[in-house]
């Protein structure tokens, strides 16, 4: 048995889940989500836990079962937490401002790089003296949130010899040596 998959799910107070069908409905005090689960895969509400189960032990079966129950859990503490991606735009004359949802970029381009979010995704971009600037980018939705921030580190990804570039909060970038002098 897939050990994520036979894990139940607990459900905070709060928080409403309905299944009709092959759609799961996560209500909660930060939004609301839906999901279409595989009709194979069986996904029941008792009491407050969430149980998922499969048919039989085939390979397709055993994927989606772990998989359904991550993005189940997923949207649960999404709509009770919410999730968090801190980015940190690192290099000379790197720059972030945002005009409510808009997200104006500095990245060392002869253009300004303009991010239009969708209005799920709440931003905050903060620029200190003497510290890089950072880009927080706050959401109930888990995959939207890693694709919008997985586009705006695409602008810039770091680079190993000076490690300029937009790197996640905490993230280790592998440093390379540089070019050594020629022997003559």
């Amino acid at each position: 048995m897939s050990r994520i998959g036979k894990l139940p799910i607990e459900i905070p107070g709060g928080v409403t889940v309905n299944v009709n069908d092959n759609l799961v409905t996560v209500k909660g005090p930060i939004g609301e989500l839906s999901q279409k689960v595989d009709p194979e895969i069986d996904v029941v509400v008792e009491g407050n836990q969430i149980l998922v189960s499969r048919p039989s032990d085939a390979k397709k079966h055993k994927s989606l079962h772990g998989l359904y129950r991550s993005l189940i859990n997923n949207m649960i503490e999404g709509v009770s937490k919410g999730f968090e991606i801190k980015l940190e735009l690192v290099g000379v004359g790197y720059r972030a401002e945002n005009q409510g949802q808009l997200l104006d970029l500095v990245l060392g381009f002869s253009h300004h790089i303009y991010i239009q979010l969708p209005p799920e995704i709440k931003v905050e971009a903060v620029t200190d003296k003497r510290s890089n600037p950072t880009v927080t980018l706050k959401s109930h939705d888990k995959q939207l949130l890693g694709q919008v921030a997985a586009k705006i580190r695409s602008y810039r990804l770091p680079e190993p010899y000076k490690g300029k570039g937009i790197k996640f909060d905490g993230e280790l970038i592998r440093r390379k040596a540089g070019k050594s002098a020629a022997a003559k």
